[in-house]
Protein backbone atom coordinates (compact mmCIF):
# COMPACT_ATOMS: atom_id res chain seq x y z
CA UNK A 1 0.00 0.00 0.00
CA UNK A 2 2.80 2.31 -0.84
CA UNK A 3 0.83 4.22 -3.63
CA UNK A 4 -2.11 6.77 -2.08
CA UNK A 5 -4.33 7.73 -5.16
CA UNK A 6 -6.98 10.69 -4.62
CA UNK A 7 -9.54 11.23 -7.51
CA UNK A 8 -12.29 14.09 -6.11
CA UNK A 9 -13.68 13.89 -9.66
CA UNK A 10 -14.29 9.92 -9.92
CA UNK A 11 -16.03 10.00 -13.83
CA UNK A 12 -15.02 10.04 -17.47
CA UNK A 13 -11.10 9.98 -18.16
CA UNK A 14 -10.15 10.41 -14.36
CA UNK A 15 -11.95 7.16 -13.41
CA UNK A 16 -10.56 5.58 -16.71
CA UNK A 17 -7.16 6.72 -15.25
CA UNK A 18 -7.40 5.55 -12.35
CA UNK A 19 -8.98 1.84 -12.74
CA UNK A 20 -6.27 1.50 -14.91
CA UNK A 21 -3.02 2.49 -12.73
CA UNK A 22 -5.26 0.89 -9.63
CA UNK A 23 -5.08 -2.24 -11.52
CA UNK A 24 -1.76 -2.29 -13.11
CA UNK A 25 0.09 -0.66 -10.52
CA UNK A 26 0.94 -2.71 -7.19
CA UNK A 27 0.35 -1.65 -3.53
CA UNK A 28 -2.63 1.08 -4.53
CA UNK A 29 -4.82 2.46 -1.50
CA UNK A 30 -7.40 4.53 -3.64
CA UNK A 31 -10.11 7.12 -2.25
CA UNK A 32 -12.54 8.88 -4.32
CA UNK A 33 -15.75 10.76 -4.75
CA UNK A 34 -18.19 10.74 -7.10
CA UNK A 35 -18.22 12.66 -10.54
CA UNK A 36 -20.96 15.04 -9.47
CA UNK A 37 -21.42 18.71 -8.54
CA UNK A 38 -17.75 19.31 -9.84
CA UNK A 39 -17.82 22.53 -7.95
CA UNK A 40 -18.27 21.77 -5.01
CA UNK A 41 -15.81 18.88 -5.43
CA UNK A 42 -13.03 21.42 -6.35
CA UNK A 43 -14.23 23.71 -3.32
CA UNK A 44 -14.49 21.34 -0.74
CA UNK A 45 -13.53 17.55 -1.78
CA UNK A 46 -9.55 18.42 0.52
CA UNK A 47 -11.54 19.00 3.74
CA UNK A 48 -13.64 15.37 2.97
CA UNK A 49 -10.55 13.40 2.33
CA UNK A 50 -8.50 15.12 5.48
CA UNK A 51 -11.06 13.43 7.42
CA UNK A 52 -11.53 10.16 5.60
CA UNK A 53 -7.79 8.62 4.62
CA UNK A 54 -6.56 7.14 7.79
CA UNK A 55 -3.10 7.95 8.81
CA UNK A 56 -0.43 5.15 7.46
CA UNK A 57 3.24 4.82 7.17
CA UNK A 58 3.05 2.84 4.08
CA UNK A 59 2.10 5.24 1.93
CA UNK A 60 5.17 6.94 -0.54
CA UNK A 61 3.52 7.83 -2.82
CA UNK A 62 0.36 11.01 -3.34
CA UNK A 63 -1.31 10.97 -6.84
CA UNK A 64 -4.26 12.92 -7.60
CA UNK A 65 -5.71 14.78 -10.02
CA UNK A 66 -5.88 18.69 -10.45
CA UNK A 67 -9.42 18.71 -9.17
CA UNK A 68 -8.08 18.37 -5.83
CA UNK A 69 -6.74 21.04 -4.42
CA UNK A 70 -3.57 19.50 -2.66
CA UNK A 71 -2.19 22.47 -0.82
CA UNK A 72 -5.15 22.05 1.60
CA UNK A 73 -5.04 19.08 1.74
CA UNK A 74 -1.32 18.83 2.73
CA UNK A 75 -2.08 21.65 4.90
CA UNK A 76 -4.39 19.97 6.95
CA UNK A 77 -2.74 16.49 6.99
CA UNK A 78 0.84 17.17 7.52
CA UNK A 79 2.13 13.22 7.39
CA UNK A 80 0.80 13.55 3.50
CA UNK A 81 3.33 16.25 2.87
CA UNK A 82 6.09 14.06 3.28
CA UNK A 83 5.13 12.15 0.45
CA UNK A 84 5.92 12.40 -3.22
CA UNK A 85 3.43 14.37 -4.10
CA UNK A 86 2.08 13.57 -8.28
CA UNK A 87 -0.28 16.20 -9.07
CA UNK A 88 -2.03 14.94 -12.86
CA UNK A 89 -3.84 17.61 -14.81
CA UNK A 90 -6.39 16.24 -17.21
CA UNK A 91 -7.57 19.86 -17.88
CA UNK A 92 -6.74 23.00 -16.45
CA UNK A 93 -9.12 26.00 -15.63
CA UNK A 94 -7.44 28.73 -16.43
CA UNK A 95 -7.97 28.63 -20.29
CA UNK A 96 -11.31 26.57 -19.90
CA UNK A 97 -13.49 28.38 -22.19
CA UNK A 98 -16.70 29.91 -20.09
CA UNK A 99 -20.16 31.46 -21.79
CA UNK A 100 -19.25 35.26 -20.61
CA UNK A 101 -15.97 36.52 -19.04
CA UNK A 102 -17.76 36.98 -15.60
CA UNK A 103 -18.33 33.56 -14.70
CA UNK A 104 -14.84 32.36 -14.71
CA UNK A 105 -14.54 31.78 -11.10
CA UNK A 106 -11.03 33.32 -10.16
CA UNK A 107 -10.53 30.28 -7.18
CA UNK A 108 -10.85 27.56 -9.60
CA UNK A 109 -7.53 28.04 -11.39
CA UNK A 110 -5.80 29.73 -8.03
CA UNK A 111 -6.03 26.17 -6.13
CA UNK A 112 -4.83 24.58 -9.43
CA UNK A 113 -1.59 27.36 -9.35
CA UNK A 114 -1.11 26.72 -5.44
CA UNK A 115 -1.22 22.53 -6.00
CA UNK A 116 1.07 22.99 -8.36
CA UNK A 117 3.44 24.87 -5.70
CA UNK A 118 3.15 22.06 -3.23
CA UNK A 119 3.38 19.10 -5.94
CA UNK A 120 6.49 17.20 -6.46
CA UNK A 121 5.89 16.38 -10.27
CA UNK A 122 3.45 18.01 -12.09
CA UNK A 123 1.81 16.15 -14.77
CA UNK A 124 0.02 17.51 -17.95
CA UNK A 125 -1.89 14.74 -20.34
CA UNK A 126 -0.65 16.95 -23.60
CA UNK A 127 2.32 19.60 -24.45
CA UNK A 128 -1.15 22.10 -25.03
CA UNK A 129 -2.40 21.34 -21.70
CA UNK A 130 0.83 21.98 -20.32
CA UNK A 131 1.81 24.96 -22.31
CA UNK A 132 -1.52 26.78 -21.71
CA UNK A 133 -1.56 26.70 -18.39
CA UNK A 134 2.08 27.81 -18.13
CA UNK A 135 1.93 30.72 -20.29
CA UNK A 136 -1.66 32.02 -19.04
CA UNK A 137 -0.50 32.12 -15.05
CA UNK A 138 1.19 35.14 -15.58
CA UNK A 139 -2.12 36.71 -17.46
CA UNK A 140 -4.54 34.91 -14.54
CA UNK A 141 -2.70 36.69 -11.90
CA UNK A 142 -3.53 40.02 -12.91
CA UNK A 143 -7.10 39.80 -12.19
CA UNK A 144 -5.80 40.31 -8.59
CA UNK A 145 -6.04 43.53 -8.05
CA UNK A 146 -3.00 44.00 -6.18
CA UNK A 147 0.01 42.54 -4.37
CA UNK A 148 0.24 39.81 -6.82
CA UNK A 149 2.52 37.08 -6.94
CA UNK A 150 5.82 37.09 -9.16
CA UNK A 151 7.60 34.41 -11.08
CA UNK A 152 5.10 31.79 -10.31
CA UNK A 153 5.56 29.94 -14.10
CA UNK A 154 9.50 30.23 -13.12
CA UNK A 155 9.11 27.75 -9.58
CA UNK A 156 6.22 25.72 -11.58
CA UNK A 157 7.85 24.90 -15.13
CA UNK A 158 10.94 22.92 -13.62
CA UNK A 159 7.98 20.28 -11.91
CA UNK A 160 6.38 19.87 -15.06
CA UNK A 161 6.30 17.39 -17.96
CA UNK A 162 3.98 15.54 -19.89
CA UNK A 163 2.65 12.03 -20.73
CA UNK A 164 -0.06 11.26 -22.20
CA UNK A 165 -3.25 9.76 -21.09
CA UNK A 166 -2.61 6.04 -21.16
CA UNK A 167 -5.40 3.76 -23.35
CA UNK A 168 -6.26 0.56 -23.49
CA UNK A 169 -7.30 -0.47 -27.31
CA UNK A 170 -9.67 -3.03 -26.66
CA UNK A 171 -9.76 -5.67 -29.43
CA UNK A 172 -12.81 -4.94 -31.38
CA UNK A 173 -12.42 -6.93 -34.68
CA UNK A 174 -15.52 -8.77 -33.96
CA UNK A 175 -17.30 -5.95 -34.30
CA UNK A 176 -15.74 -3.94 -37.77
CA UNK A 177 -17.51 -4.02 -41.01
CA UNK A 178 -15.47 -5.80 -44.02
CA UNK A 179 -14.45 -2.59 -45.74
CA UNK A 180 -12.97 -1.81 -42.51
CA UNK A 181 -11.25 -4.95 -42.36
CA UNK A 182 -10.10 -4.98 -46.10
CA UNK A 183 -8.16 -2.17 -46.35
CA UNK A 184 -6.43 -1.79 -42.80
CA UNK A 185 -3.52 -3.02 -41.21
CA UNK A 186 -3.03 -6.17 -38.97
CA UNK A 187 -0.43 -5.38 -36.14
CA UNK A 188 0.47 -8.32 -33.95
CA UNK A 189 -0.49 -8.48 -29.99
CA UNK A 190 2.58 -7.30 -28.39
CA UNK A 191 0.84 -6.97 -24.53
CA UNK A 192 3.04 -9.86 -23.73
CA UNK A 193 6.47 -7.31 -24.82
CA UNK A 194 8.33 -6.46 -21.58
CA UNK A 195 11.66 -5.41 -22.83
CA UNK A 196 11.47 -1.93 -24.31
CA UNK A 197 14.35 -2.74 -26.89
CA UNK A 198 12.27 -5.36 -27.90
CA UNK A 199 9.51 -3.46 -28.36
CA UNK A 200 10.65 -0.50 -30.40
CA UNK A 201 11.70 -3.71 -32.52
CA UNK A 202 8.63 -4.84 -33.27
CA UNK A 203 6.59 -1.56 -33.57
CA UNK A 204 9.27 -0.86 -36.20
CA UNK A 205 8.49 -4.69 -37.90
CA UNK A 206 4.83 -4.05 -37.61
CA UNK A 207 5.25 -0.08 -39.75
CA UNK A 208 7.01 -2.16 -42.64
CA UNK A 209 3.77 -4.51 -42.59
CA UNK A 210 0.98 -3.62 -45.20
CA UNK A 211 -1.73 -5.44 -47.32
CA UNK A 212 -3.15 -7.86 -43.97
CA UNK A 213 -6.88 -8.08 -44.59
CA UNK A 214 -7.61 -7.89 -40.37
CA UNK A 215 -8.62 -4.41 -39.25
CA UNK A 216 -6.20 -3.54 -35.89
CA UNK A 217 -5.80 0.39 -36.28
CA UNK A 218 -2.47 1.48 -35.41
CA UNK A 219 -2.09 -1.17 -32.39
CA UNK A 220 -5.87 -2.32 -32.18
CA UNK A 221 -4.72 -5.00 -30.59
CA UNK A 222 -2.33 -3.77 -27.83
CA UNK A 223 -4.43 -5.06 -25.11
CA UNK A 224 -7.67 -7.55 -26.02
CA UNK A 225 -10.71 -7.28 -24.37
CA UNK A 226 -12.32 -10.37 -23.02
CA UNK A 227 -12.53 -13.18 -25.18
CA UNK A 228 -15.37 -14.42 -26.61
CA UNK A 229 -16.12 -17.58 -26.75
CA UNK A 230 -16.75 -19.42 -30.14
CA UNK A 231 -20.16 -21.11 -28.54
CA UNK A 232 -21.17 -17.64 -27.96
CA UNK A 233 -20.38 -16.17 -31.26
CA UNK A 234 -22.69 -19.49 -33.09
CA UNK A 235 -25.30 -18.56 -30.42
CA UNK A 236 -26.21 -15.09 -32.07
CA UNK A 237 -28.77 -15.25 -34.68
CA UNK A 238 -27.32 -15.29 -38.23
CA UNK A 239 -29.70 -12.73 -40.30
CA UNK A 240 -31.94 -14.36 -43.64
CA UNK A 241 -29.17 -13.29 -46.31
CA UNK A 242 -32.49 -12.20 -48.36
CA UNK A 243 -33.52 -10.07 -46.07
CA UNK A 244 -29.89 -8.28 -45.15
CA UNK A 245 -29.27 -7.42 -48.52
CA UNK A 246 -32.90 -5.66 -48.85
CA UNK A 247 -32.34 -3.72 -45.38
CA UNK A 248 -29.10 -2.42 -47.06
CA UNK A 249 -30.94 -1.69 -49.99
CA UNK A 250 -33.91 0.32 -48.47
CA UNK A 251 -31.28 2.36 -46.98
CA UNK A 252 -29.43 3.17 -50.32
CA UNK A 253 -33.20 3.93 -51.62
CA UNK A 254 -35.02 5.70 -49.03
CA UNK A 255 -33.91 8.44 -47.14
CA UNK A 256 -36.73 9.21 -44.98
CA UNK A 257 -36.28 5.67 -42.70
CA UNK A 258 -33.15 3.41 -41.07
CA UNK A 259 -32.84 0.44 -40.09
CA UNK A 260 -31.73 1.36 -37.13
CA UNK A 261 -33.54 3.65 -34.69
CA UNK A 262 -33.04 5.34 -32.03
CA UNK A 263 -32.32 3.22 -29.15
CA UNK A 264 -33.40 0.03 -30.45
CA UNK A 265 -30.60 -2.34 -28.78
CA UNK A 266 -31.36 -5.34 -31.21
CA UNK A 267 -29.98 -3.93 -34.19
CA UNK A 268 -27.97 -1.28 -32.53
CA UNK A 269 -24.51 -1.72 -34.81
CA UNK A 270 -25.30 -4.93 -35.75
CA UNK A 271 -23.16 -5.77 -38.83
CA UNK A 272 -24.71 -8.24 -41.37
CA UNK A 273 -21.81 -7.82 -43.72
CA UNK A 274 -19.59 -9.58 -41.03
CA UNK A 275 -21.42 -12.72 -40.85
CA UNK A 276 -21.70 -13.80 -44.24
CA UNK A 277 -19.40 -15.17 -46.24
CA UNK A 278 -18.21 -16.30 -50.25
CA UNK A 279 -20.87 -14.20 -52.35
CA UNK A 280 -22.95 -12.91 -49.81
CA UNK A 281 -20.16 -11.31 -47.99
CA UNK A 282 -18.83 -9.70 -51.55
CA UNK A 283 -22.38 -8.83 -52.51
CA UNK A 284 -22.83 -6.75 -49.22
CA UNK A 285 -19.47 -5.52 -49.40
CA UNK A 286 -20.47 -3.74 -53.10
CA UNK A 287 -23.88 -2.53 -51.37
CA UNK A 288 -22.49 -1.09 -48.25
CA UNK A 289 -20.51 1.65 -50.26
CA UNK A 290 -24.02 2.99 -51.12
CA UNK A 291 -24.88 2.77 -47.66
CA UNK A 292 -25.31 7.33 -46.33
CA UNK A 293 -22.75 8.40 -44.81
CA UNK A 294 -22.97 7.10 -40.88
CA UNK A 295 -21.14 10.33 -38.64
CA UNK A 296 -20.78 9.94 -35.30
CA UNK A 297 -20.29 12.15 -32.03
CA UNK A 298 -19.25 10.33 -28.49
CA UNK A 299 -18.83 13.91 -26.44
CA UNK A 300 -20.04 14.71 -23.42
CA UNK A 301 -23.30 16.76 -23.86
CA UNK A 302 -21.97 20.37 -22.44
CA UNK A 303 -21.30 23.43 -24.09
CA UNK A 304 -18.05 23.54 -24.14
CA UNK A 305 -18.19 20.65 -27.03
CA UNK A 306 -19.65 23.58 -29.32
CA UNK A 307 -22.85 20.88 -29.91
CA UNK A 308 -24.17 24.16 -31.46
CA UNK A 309 -21.90 23.75 -34.36
CA UNK A 310 -22.23 20.20 -34.90
CA UNK A 311 -25.76 20.23 -35.20
CA UNK A 312 -25.65 23.47 -37.23
CA UNK A 313 -23.65 21.97 -39.71
CA UNK A 314 -25.89 18.67 -40.17
CA UNK A 315 -29.34 20.56 -40.43
CA UNK A 316 -27.24 23.16 -43.45
CA UNK A 317 -26.73 19.09 -44.76
CA UNK A 318 -29.77 18.19 -44.41
CA UNK A 319 -31.68 21.11 -46.15
CA UNK A 320 -29.36 20.31 -49.40
CA UNK A 321 -31.04 17.30 -49.47
CA UNK A 322 -27.66 14.91 -48.71
CA UNK A 323 -28.48 11.75 -47.16
CA UNK A 324 -26.72 10.68 -43.96
CA UNK A 325 -26.81 8.91 -40.39
CA UNK A 326 -26.10 10.10 -37.21
CA UNK A 327 -24.95 8.93 -34.00
CA UNK A 328 -24.63 11.39 -30.85
CA UNK A 329 -23.29 9.58 -27.60
CA UNK A 330 -21.58 10.37 -24.55
CA UNK A 331 -22.47 11.36 -21.51
CA UNK A 332 -25.27 13.94 -20.02
CA UNK A 333 -25.22 15.69 -16.56
CA UNK A 334 -27.72 18.32 -15.13
CA UNK A 335 -28.18 20.60 -18.04
CA UNK A 336 -28.02 19.66 -21.12
CA UNK A 337 -27.74 22.35 -23.74
CA UNK A 338 -30.80 22.96 -25.55
CA UNK A 339 -29.77 21.97 -28.82
CA UNK A 340 -30.12 18.26 -28.32
CA UNK A 341 -33.59 18.25 -28.18
CA UNK A 342 -34.18 20.63 -30.88
CA UNK A 343 -31.49 18.74 -33.39
CA UNK A 344 -33.50 15.49 -32.12
CA UNK A 345 -36.75 17.21 -33.70
CA UNK A 346 -35.19 18.13 -36.53
CA UNK A 347 -33.15 15.38 -37.39
CA UNK A 348 -35.46 12.90 -37.44
CA UNK A 349 -35.07 9.57 -39.18
CA UNK A 350 -31.22 10.97 -39.97
CA UNK A 351 -30.70 9.43 -36.31
CA UNK A 352 -29.54 5.86 -35.73
CA UNK A 353 -27.95 6.67 -32.33
CA UNK A 354 -29.14 8.54 -29.55
CA UNK A 355 -27.34 8.68 -26.08
CA UNK A 356 -25.20 7.12 -23.61
CA UNK A 357 -24.61 4.07 -24.28
CA UNK A 358 -24.07 2.18 -20.93
CA UNK A 359 -21.96 -0.81 -22.56
CA UNK A 360 -18.65 -0.56 -23.50
CA UNK A 361 -19.24 -3.58 -26.32
CA UNK A 362 -22.22 -1.13 -27.40
CA UNK A 363 -19.99 1.85 -27.54
CA UNK A 364 -17.69 0.19 -29.37
CA UNK A 365 -19.93 -1.28 -31.87
CA UNK A 366 -21.58 2.24 -32.77
CA UNK A 367 -17.76 3.21 -33.53
CA UNK A 368 -17.39 0.50 -35.60
CA UNK A 369 -20.03 0.78 -37.49
CA UNK A 370 -19.47 4.90 -37.88
CA UNK A 371 -17.92 6.26 -41.06
CA UNK A 372 -16.45 9.62 -39.48
CA UNK A 373 -15.73 11.12 -35.93
CA UNK A 374 -16.54 14.64 -35.43
CA UNK A 375 -15.15 17.42 -32.65
CA UNK A 376 -16.62 20.97 -32.91
CA UNK A 377 -15.11 20.90 -29.42
CA UNK A 378 -13.81 24.67 -28.03
CA UNK A 379 -12.53 22.94 -24.91
CA UNK A 380 -10.09 20.12 -25.29
CA UNK A 381 -6.79 19.09 -23.84
CA UNK A 382 -6.08 15.69 -25.27
CA UNK A 383 -9.29 13.69 -26.43
CA UNK A 384 -9.77 10.23 -25.36
CA UNK A 385 -12.86 9.98 -27.44
CA UNK A 386 -11.66 10.26 -30.57
CA UNK A 387 -8.81 8.08 -30.30
CA UNK A 388 -11.27 5.35 -29.34
CA UNK A 389 -13.33 6.11 -32.75
CA UNK A 390 -9.96 6.14 -34.47
CA UNK A 391 -9.24 2.92 -33.40
CA UNK A 392 -12.48 1.69 -34.49
CA UNK A 393 -11.35 2.85 -37.66
CA UNK A 394 -13.54 6.20 -37.83
CA UNK A 395 -11.91 9.08 -40.01
CA UNK A 396 -11.44 12.04 -37.75
CA UNK A 397 -12.63 15.32 -38.33
CA UNK A 398 -10.90 18.20 -36.16
CA UNK A 399 -10.37 21.43 -35.52
CA UNK A 400 -7.18 22.87 -36.32
CA UNK A 401 -6.91 24.36 -32.67
CA UNK A 402 -6.72 23.29 -29.08
CA UNK A 403 -4.42 19.75 -28.71
CA UNK A 404 -5.58 18.25 -31.88
CA UNK A 405 -2.93 19.65 -34.57
CA UNK A 406 -0.50 17.78 -31.66
CA UNK A 407 -1.94 14.43 -32.02
CA UNK A 408 -3.92 14.56 -35.52
CA UNK A 409 -1.89 15.13 -39.26
CA UNK A 410 -3.18 18.25 -40.99
CA UNK A 411 -5.12 16.15 -43.31
CA UNK A 412 -7.87 15.64 -40.29
CA UNK A 413 -8.12 19.01 -39.55
CA UNK A 414 -10.52 21.75 -40.48
CA UNK A 415 -10.55 25.47 -39.58
CA UNK A 416 -13.95 26.92 -40.05
CA UNK A 417 -17.49 25.43 -39.61
CA UNK A 418 -17.41 25.94 -43.44
CA UNK A 419 -14.75 23.84 -44.03
CA UNK A 420 -15.90 21.26 -42.24
CA UNK A 421 -19.51 21.63 -43.98
CA UNK A 422 -17.37 21.28 -47.06
CA UNK A 423 -15.59 18.27 -45.73
CA UNK A 424 -18.71 16.47 -44.83
CA UNK A 425 -21.05 17.65 -47.85
CA UNK A 426 -17.90 15.82 -50.22
CA UNK A 427 -18.55 12.70 -48.25
CA UNK A 428 -21.97 12.63 -47.78
CA UNK A 429 -21.95 12.40 -52.15
CA UNK A 430 -19.02 9.91 -52.21
CA UNK A 431 -19.35 7.91 -49.09
CA UNK A 432 -17.06 5.01 -50.35
CA UNK A 433 -14.48 7.58 -50.85
CA UNK A 434 -14.37 7.67 -46.52
CA UNK A 435 -13.99 4.22 -46.45
CA UNK A 436 -11.28 3.53 -48.72
CA UNK A 437 -9.10 5.68 -47.01
CA UNK A 438 -6.92 4.21 -44.63
CA UNK A 439 -6.32 6.73 -41.13
CA UNK A 440 -2.73 7.45 -40.79
CA UNK A 441 -3.12 8.50 -36.69
CA UNK A 442 -0.28 7.27 -34.46
CA UNK A 443 -2.20 5.53 -31.72
CA UNK A 444 0.95 3.63 -30.26
CA UNK A 445 1.57 6.85 -28.47
CA UNK A 446 -1.25 6.55 -26.67
CA UNK A 447 -1.35 3.12 -25.34
CA UNK A 448 -0.81 1.66 -21.68
CA UNK A 449 1.90 -0.76 -23.45
CA UNK A 450 4.45 2.12 -24.33
CA UNK A 451 3.05 4.14 -21.61
CA UNK A 452 3.16 1.62 -18.61
CA UNK A 453 7.04 2.25 -17.73
CA UNK A 454 6.96 5.66 -17.64
CA UNK A 455 3.57 5.49 -14.99
CA UNK A 456 5.52 2.66 -13.05
CA UNK A 457 8.48 5.02 -12.71
CA UNK A 458 6.18 7.92 -11.51
CA UNK A 459 4.37 6.27 -9.13
CA UNK A 460 8.00 4.62 -7.69
CA UNK A 461 9.02 6.43 -4.80
CA UNK A 462 12.05 8.15 -4.07
CA UNK A 463 14.35 7.86 -1.36
CA UNK A 464 14.11 10.49 1.32
CA UNK A 465 15.50 11.25 4.55
CA UNK A 466 12.40 12.33 6.19
CA UNK A 467 10.34 8.96 4.83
Amino acid sequence: MSVLMIEAFYGGSHKQLLDLLQEEIKGCSVFTLTAKKWHWRARTAALYFTQTIPPSENYRVLFTSSVLNLAELVALRPDLAKLKKVLYFHENQLVYPVRKSQERDFQYGYNQVISCLVADVVVFNSAFNMESFLMSIGTFMKLIPDHRPKELEKHIRPKCQVLYFPIRFPDITRFLPVHKLDHNLQMTDIQEVGDDKALESLIAMQNCKAGDRLMRNSFSCLEPGPAESQDARNQERLPNPSETLNELNCIKRTEGTSAYRGEDKEHMAFNPCSMLGGNLEENCSATSEHMPLHIVWPHRWEHDKNPEVFFKTLLKLKETGLCFKVSVLGETFMDVPDIFAEARRELGSSIMHWGYQSSKDDYLKVLCMADIVISTAKHEFFGVAMLEAVHCGCYPLCPKALVYPEIFPDVYLYSTPEQLFKRLQNFCGRPDLVRKKVIKVDLARFSWVVLRGKFRSLLAAEAREDL
